[in-house]
């Protein structure tokens, strides 16, 4: 039990660490886009695009009415398409647009100027050492989330 707080101690240091690098990201977003929005995008380049509302909800572990929200304001933005699923013509899919692609990556690059004095504290193999073990957790926890841990 003497290692409960040792845990309880990174998940909120990890807490703190997102709520503080969500802030300073969505200050730099363009008006009306929220770190949900970017989210969606980078998730769709990362995983692929061509999922559904559904399954995107449940990736974010959101409620579908959250996620159809976030969707509206992507597509009404041009950022996203939403197709007839071909699988049973009654739900969509999300596509990503050209526009969605360039906004993403012109999302990370406004972070450029955030990122320099943290790379001035911490060294790339300092960083380097920390993603493999995160991702790691990461993978952990999504495996936990779904069962099948």
């Amino acid at each position: 039990m003497d290692r409960i707080p040792l845990y309880f101690a990174f998940f909120n240091e990890i807490g703190i660490i997102a709520q503080l690098s969500r802030a300073a990201f969505e200050a730099r977003l363009p008006d009306g886009l929220t770190v949900p929005h970017f989210s969606v995008l980078n998730h769709l380049i990362r995983v692929a695009d061509g999922r559904t509302p559904l399954e995107l909800a449940r990736a974010f572990q959101v409620p579908k009415t959250s996620m159809t929200n976030t969707l509206t304001g992507l597509e009404a933005r041009g950022l996203v398409e939403m197709r007839p699923n071909p699988a049973d013509g009654r739900s969509k899919r999300v596509w990503l647009t050209a526009k969605g692609r360039r906004f993403r990556d012109d999302a990370i690059a406004t972070l450029i100027p955030a990122m320099e004095g943290f790379a001035a504290r911490f060294s790339p193999d300092d960083i380097g050492a920390l993603v493999p073990r995160l991702a790691e957790m990461r993978a952990f926890l999504d495996a936990a989330r779904d069962g099948a841990e």
